[in-house]
């Protein structure tokens, strides 16, 4: 486990804070080592990922927060146009097709979204 990722219970960030359907990003950095995760609330379903393209190991997200579609159904990659499910992280479409993003557990606990 990258020792930047926050610990299970961290909160990270009210439910209110992600639209729906909609995406936040997160940072988190432990000295010299840094955790990228992104959330999606989708269907009244949230989950996390790790913000990594399978194909390149680059975060998917060229602006913050804005990591689906224009349909908002989909997860993309901004550097390489893959496509992702929004419910598993499997690649549709694009250069890594068939691999998956990496899964971030996150849990909702009332009206909080916390590390899983």
């Amino acid at each position: 486990m990258n020792p930047a990722q926050p610990p299970p219970g961290a909160r990270l960030c009210a439910l209110a804070d992600i639209s729906e359907p909609g995406t936040k990003g997160f940072m988190f950095r432990a000295g010299e080592k840094l955790f990228f995760g992104f959330v999606v609330r989708r269907a009244g379903e949230v989950r996390g990922y790790v913000d990594r393209c399978p194909h390149t190991g680059l975060p998917l997200a060229l602006m913050p927060d804005r990591y689906l579609t224009r349909e908002n159904d989909l997860i993309l990659c901004s550097s390489h146009g893959a496509l992702f499910r929004t419910i598993d992280g499997f690649c549709i479409a694009g250069p890594c097709a068939g691999q998956r993003l990496w899964p971030w557990p996150v849990t909702v606990e009332g009206d909080q979204v916390l590390a899983g």
